[in-house]
């Protein structure tokens, strides 16, 4: 294991399976990248940091949808819809 930042250790695939135990002590104060030949495949996170990570996504998410209908409101408000006459009308209908 190698801790490359305050937050992050590496740790190659052979070494997790051998010190699996250790390294979930690990996952207490910082995240896990798993590397395979020198290449960064996973992270492990705690399950804590997880959730936070969730909610915060679902949270962006919300405030992007809510902005999306904002937005859609004010185009609609400035629309202008016709009549189903009004439609038949140019269509040539009646």
């Amino acid at each position: 294991m190698v801790i490359v930042k305050e937050d992050s250790t590496l740790v190659g695939v052979s070494e997790f399976r051998t010190k699996a135990d250790e390294i979930f002590n690990e996952l207490k104060s910082r995240k896990v990248i798993i590397e395979k030949r020198n290449k960064p495949i996973a992270v492990l996170l705690s399950l804590k940091k997880y959730e936070e990570m969730e909610e915060l996504f679902e949270w962006i998410e919300d405030n992007a949808l809510g902005h999306l209908a904002k937005e859609r409101e004010k185009a609609l408000s400035k629309a202008k819809y016709l009549s189903l006459q009004e439609v038949s009308k140019k269509i040539g209908l009646r």
